[in-house]
């Protein structure tokens, strides 16, 4: 038995270290590619949606097990909704990214799992256990602890977080929130497969991105950009193609991780990302690290593996190994690809149907 046992604690450590590490490099490449091109935002989300429809295609072409859906104008149409919530939550995000310090960045999308637990609670029309809520309170009171005037100092380093990334970053946790119920609805009109979910949510919003990267007139922006020669066209033609590869990778990373562990590892790991996160935000970025700040990352990671913890109590019976799949709080390391949030949500939505045919 000991010898079956060596080899899957060696996968769970090699799945879990290749999640956070890419995790890690999504984070802080998006970051220097925003701070060097802080008028590209959307821009770069489409290069990066572009590249997630384009390595899906060699996935299909190297595997059989990754299957292109037929582009059918139905499909689309059922298919809008969740859609247009994934690419306004997408574009929420990467402004909330573009001015905040990396550090800050789980703070100020900490609102995730509360608002999760609020919208499926409407859209269900049924109340969370205590347990649920009382864990839904300590990640808000991590939040506002976080975001509380005092957690950052105008000093010579950099200055608090605007109200309006601190306002992106929550609305970028609500539309996770929503986007998590209306997976739910669209995965049968996708054959419930995750992958044709995902690359019908990658193709949609690229091709909604154009109109208004237009309007923004990011185009020009970029012409202006490519004559200015204090402009670094590396930083932003690399950072591009490195996070359109790496949130592919990390697509596989999370399909890896539903086989090898369980979400209480997974939130584990999180954590421990979390931590990391914030030190090496302090290291490459020259980030301000309050006592406020430590004390809200410290208390909203706290909190959400006590959820975790408190689900997989609940959970009765427990699902199949097979069904498992981290959390969907990983956007902030995702730039179109979120295969681990949609296994999420067909474990859920199994679920559901499972008790509802019981």
């Amino acid at each position: 038995m000991a010898g079956t046992d060596a080899p899957r604690s060696w996968q769970v450590a090699g799945v879990v270290s290749f999640y956070m590490s890419a995790a890690l490099v999504m984070v802080f490449v998006n970051k220097a590619v925003l701070n060097s091109s802080p008028d590209l935002p959307l821009f770069f989300l489409l290069i990066q949606l572009t590249l997630a429809v384009v390595l899906l295609h060699g996935a299909a072409f190297v595997s059989k097990g990754v299957e292109i859906p037929k582009l059918e104008l139905k499909t689309a149409k059922k298919l809008a909704p969740v859609t247009i919530v994934n690419v306004v939550g997408l574009v929420f995000n990467i402004l909330c990214l573009r001015g905040v310090d990396a550090s800050f960045f789980q703070i100020a999308r900490g609102m995730v799992l509360p608002l999760t637990i609020i919208v499926s609670s409407i859209h269900g029309r049924s109340l969370p256990s205590l347990r649920v809520i009382f864990a839904a309170a300590i990640v808000t009171a991590g939040f506002f602890i976080g975001v509380a005037p005092n957690s950052a100092t105008t000093d010579r380093w950099h200055e608090a977080p605007s109200r309006l990334s601190i306002a992106y970053g929550v609305l970028s946790s609500l539309f996770i929130a929503i986007h998590a119920v209306l997976i739910k609805m669209s995965l049968p009109h996708a054959q419930n497969s995750t992958i044709q979910l995902a690359y019908w949510q990658n193709l949609g919003s690229a091709l909604l991105l154009g109109p208004f990267i237009l309007l923004q007139g990011e185009l020009s922006k970029l012409s202006q950009l490519i004559s200015t020669p204090e402009w670094n066209a590396e930083v932003f033609v690399w950072g591009s193609i490195v996070t359109g590869v790496f949130g592919f990778l990390l697509c596989v990373a999370g399909l890896l991780s539903i086989k090898v562990t369980s979400p209480i590892t997974h939130m584990f790991s999180s954590a421990a990302r979390s931590a990391v996160q914030t030190l090496l935000g302090v290291w490459i970025f020259g980030d301000l690290l309050t006592a406020n700040r430590a004390i809200s990352i410290l208390v909203i990671a706290i909190g959400t593996m006590y959820y975790t913890w408190v689900k997989s109590v609940e959970t009765t019976p427990a699902p199949p190994r097979s069904a498992l799949a981290p959390p969907k709080d990983d956007i902030e390391a995702n730039g179109g690809i979120q295969l681990e949030r949609l296994e999420d949500e067909v474990h859920d939505w199994q679920a559901e149907k499972n008790k509802q045919t019981a």
